[in-house]
């Protein structure tokens, strides 16, 4: 990759963490601190002759402790209070923080802010990433959990559509935050403005787990950031799609609805107190390219992204999916690839493309996810082209059912391999083809009953260290279930007590308050969580995913032919 890029000049160009870094590593001071490497003299002149190459000597010089001129992360007074404010003006937050823990310490440190004391109340996106579940747990907060939207085109879960969320907050008046995560792992999510609209509404702040979004609003092909659109709380991992390195990431802070102090002392508890340097300086130097040379930095890695998606449509067995929908935005860089004759799950694709040197994200059983990032060069996307060629070539041996459906009947195999392609034909012959996987994961609201059985209420009590629902009125309960909200579920840090656990048959399950989660994967979304009661309009969700033997992540019996359930 060429450097052509032109320095703003308008901005000043800066990495004070960086800078100081390297003025300690290229200084003849002699370490009696720690770090015990010695700024990596113990592998430089120990290690190097057993092990070859010294590939570490380089970080460790700068992977140095709390000393005079590096100042402290727990108490930012000189380049890391100084690197934090550019980070903020460059990401337009009011405040920002270095994470050296992933955006995992940032979701946790969030949570256990707005959720100061125990059974407070927030409102949280099902479909979210376990380092928000143990948040809550930590926190131990009922969650309120809203289903997310389903793209009809995919199948693919994006999240909670506006309507459901201000259903949600007018039922729940006291809850601390809305808490959502967006973009999704391909690269689908929303412009959150009237999200945040409505909860400044009600006096709450809006979080965002934009993880995967960190470049947005970065260049203009770009969605617009959590931020921008007017989160209260946003986390994003800056190692994934812009250039620091694995576990650094950020927690940018804006508006009075985020107690600051109560925020920074939280962080304090949940990251280290010895945090890596050299992590730091990376998120430093990330936040450095954007301000000194801006969109430049991301022209090679679209252009290399463009490339790709250009020649691909010149292959007849492999296509990229393209969403239409304009509620949707999509991240450019996320280019979800699949098998149009759907003979290769995403799992086999993604195992075909490593064995020719091209390592995807991730796979589902339909679709595979290319990230794409401003380090992507042309030489990639040619690789990766080459590869798919390759592949296409190959003898079509493997195919959906074989990877996935055991003992299922044909037309039922033959309904999944429809469910992978792509948006061919008219908008109504794609979404009779999308409709099998699609239904599955939205309840029907005129089934909807909220009558809980004897056995439930008798029991209930039992259950409220798992969850515990609020009393509503019928209207309120009609209305939740319209739009898949969920009860109040409590968590905490105490295990299940087995013994007020059981095992029941799917058919005695209705009415009963669930003892596991169940996660339907696809989408991947858990339509139950320990503590729920099992309505039955979820009950007959479980009993379609049954009869389709869908595969069921998160319980015990994955059949689904038996739950475990609260006594």
């Amino acid at each position: 990759m060429t450097n052509q890029w032109k320095a703003s000049t308008t901005k000043l160009c800066k990495a004070p963490l960086y800078d100081a870094l390297t003025h300690y590593a290229g200084s003849d001071q002699r370490s009696f601190h720690v770090p015990g490497h010695k700024n990596g003299m113990i592998y430089t002149d120990v290690l190097k002759p057993i092990i070859g190459n010294d590939l570490f000597s380089s970080i460790l010089q700068l992977d140095v402790t709390e000393i005079s001129g590096t100042d402290d992360l727990h108490h930012p007074e000189g380049v890391i209070q100084e690197a934090q404010q550019l980070a903020a003006q460059c990401f337009g937050a009011e405040e920002s923080h270095f994470l050296v823990g992933g955006s995992t310490v940032g979701n946790l440190a969030l949570i256990l802010t707005v959720c100061s004391h125990p059974g407070d109340i927030i409102i949280v996106q099902r479909n979210v990433h376990k380092s928000i579940l143990h948040g809550l747990m930590m926190a131990g907060a009922k969650a309120v959990f809203l289903t997310s939207e389903l793209d009809q085109a995919s199948g693919l879960a994006v999240i909670p559509n506006l309507e459901s969320i201000e259903v949600a907050l007018k039922q729940y008046p006291t809850a601390k935050a809305v808490l959502l995560s967006s973009p999704n792992y391909y690269g689908m999510g929303k412009d959150l403005s009237g999200i945040a609209e409505a909860c400044h509404r009600y006096q709450i702040p809006l979080l965002v787990d934009e993880a995967h979004g960190a470049h947005y609003s970065q260049h203009h092909r770009f969605p617009i950031s959590a931020l921008a659109a007017g989160a209260d709380g946003v986390v994003q991992s800056t190692h994934k799609m812009l250039a620091a390195m694995t576990m650094s990431a950020m927690l940018h802070v804006q508006g009075d609805l985020i107690a600051r102090s109560l925020l920074k002392q939280r962080l304090t508890m949940v990251q280290s107190s010895s945090p890596s340097y050299p992590l730091m300086a990376s998120l430093d130097l990330s936040r450095y390219l954007l301000d000194c040379y801006g969109e430049q930095i991301f022209t090679t890695g679209l252009e290399a992204r463009d490339h790709f998606m250009d020649k691909l449509v010149e292959n007849k067995r492999f296509d990229y999916l393209s969403f239409s929908d304009e509620r949707y935005t999509q991240d450019p860089f996320k280019v979800v690839i699949y098998d149009l004759e759907g003979y290769l799950s995403g799992e086999v694709l993604q195992e075909r493309l490593e064995h020719y040197g091209c390592v995807p994200e991730m796979s589902d059983d339909r679709y595979v996810v290319l990230v794409f990032s401003l380090g992507s060069t042309l030489e990639d996307s040619l690789r990766l082209l080459d590869a798919l060629h390759q592949i296409a070539q190959e003898p079509l041996t493997v195919s959906v059912e074989d990877h996935q459906v055991n003992n299922v009947e044909q037309d039922k195999n033959q309904a999944t391999i429809e469910r992978t392609r792509s948006s061919e034909g008219t908008e109504d012959d794609h979404l009779s083809k999308k409709k099998s996987s699609v239904t599955l994961f939205h309840s029907n609201a005129d089934s909807a009953d909220q009558k809980i059985n004897d056995h439930t209420e008798q029991h209930r009590d039992q259950a409220t260290n798992q969850g515990k629902s609020i009393n509503l009125d019928k209207d309120q309960s009609n209305e939740q279930n319209k739009y898949n909200i969920s009860e109040p579920i409590l968590f905490t840090m105490t295990p299940i007590d087995e013994e007020n656990v059981e095992v029941v048959s799917l058919e005695q399950a209705e009415g009963r308050i669930c003892a596991e989660m169940v996660i339907p994967y696809p989408p991947g979304i858990p339509i139950l969580y320990a503590g729920e009661i099992i309505h039955s309009s979820v009950y007959d969700r479980l009993l379609t995913l049954r009869s389709h033997h869908h595969k069921i992540q998160g319980t015990a019996d994955s059949t689904l032919n038996t739950l475990r359930v609260y006594k």
